[in-house]
């Protein structure tokens, strides 16, 4: 089978990164891989919107790690 970085979707939230990370989570172990742990969610968010808030580079970090997941799924 083949694997492509396409097939796994950009997160661009928080239900969709949670989804993104438990789907790479799980090829992984079906392929018994290792890759490190996603980035941890952010608790320091106020809730008010801020330019450049912790979900913004949260996300960013989880789309890395999701890059990284599909080198080595490849």
């Amino acid at each position: 089978m083949s694997f492509a970085d396409k097939d796994l979707p950009v997160p661009v939230d928080l239900a969709s990164a949670q989804a993104l990370i438990a789907s790479v989570q799980s090829l992984l172990q079906a392929r018994g891989l290792a890759l490190r742990m996603p980035p941890p969610e952010p608790t320091t968010c106020c809730g008010r919107g801020c330019n450049g808030c912790v979900w913004e580079g949260w996300l960013a970090a989880v789309a890395y790690w999701r890059d990284e997941a599909a080198l080595l799924l490849a």
